[in-house]
């Protein structure tokens, strides 16, 4: 019993991270309808970000953390800008492939700046471990898991409650629709892409204290996985990337204990078939008929 709550407590803080990046993807796909594919490669450049201002120039986690997200937010509104504005009006397949090349443009990028050698990411998290039903559950999955829900709550109440979330529903409903009423769909575009990226920064600096390991494709496999995560709840769906990251955990974490580390990806792939097959919009999403 205790090596099963072990196993789900586990699978619950991978889930967490894999959350806030599927919530990264399903804003931008929710707004935009695009898939960012380089999505996984801004928490890449996040975790360098934290990991050169807290171990090599000494300054304190929380503005290590802070810079991470800056940046990202930055480079998020670049690439949008740079990549993504020209293709408006192009169809899905192109920006998918400009996608994929700003993932890779990101990853050489950063091999060519920092090499491609593995680096010893430092926790920012420095609280003392907490105990429950006598388990110890590390500091950092109590951050991260705590810090997934307060995300979750925050950009639920941003996207209902403000202007600008406003904005952006009206802007996922009919984009041309929205600009006769006024509002500024570019404007409204390029801050969906810098939400998205500081939550990616977020994401990567807890990723990496989680698992201290810091390289050019840090981030490749977990943006996959997060963007899986992001169907399975039902992409465009905030609740449902939240729920869909932590199921996607907790999936991934039992296959690892109960079956079999290597086929532990394989079967969280075959979840994502079988849900797709029963129900296409994913667990919380609706479905939307085309307008024609």
């Amino acid at each position: 019993m205790m090596l099963f709550l072990s196993n789900l407590i586990s699978g619950i803080s991978l889930g967490s991270v894999y959350a806030l990046i599927a919530l990264g993807y399903t804003m931008v796909y929710g707004i935009a309808k695009m898939l960012n594919f380089a999505h996984g490669d801004v928490i890449m450049v996040g975790g360098y970000v934290c990991f050169f201002a807290t171990g090599q120039f000494g300054l304190p986690a929380p503005v290590g953390i802070l810079l991470s997200v800056l940046v990202c937010t930055a480079l998020g509104i670049v690439i949008e800008g740079l990549a993504y504005k020209p293709l408006r009006q192009a169809g899905s397949l192109a920006v998918l492939i400009t996608a994929i090349g700003v993932s890779y443009f990101l990853q050489n990028a950063a091999q060519l700046l920092w090499t491609s050698n593995p680096k010893v990411f430092t926790s920012v998290v420095g609280l003392e471990p907490v105990s429950l039903f006598g388990l110890t559950i590390s500091d950092e999955t109590v951050v991260t898991i705590l810090a997934c829900v307060v995300i979750m709550v925050a950009l639920t109440l941003f996207v209902n409650r403000t202007k600008m979330g406003k904005a952006m529903r009206a802007c996922s409903e009919d984009r041309a629709a929205a600009q006769l009423m006024g509002i500024n769909v570019n404007r409204t575009i390029s801050m969906t892409f810098a939400i998205g990226s500081g939550l990616a920064a977020v994401a990567g600096v807890l990723l990496c204290s989680s698992y201290p390991t810091l390289m050019p494709t840090t981030g490749s496999m977990p943006g996959i996985k997060a963007f899986t995560a992001a169907v399975f709840g039902g992409i465009g769906s905030i609740p449902g990337a939240f729920f869909g990251g932590i199921l996607l955990g907790v999936i991934e974490s039992m296959a690892k204990a109960y079956i079999s580390t290597s086929l532990a990806n394989s079967i969280v792939f075959a979840v994502l078939i079988v849900v797709l097959l029963v129900k296409p919009t994913g667990l919380l999403g609706k479905y939307v008929p085309e307008k024609v």
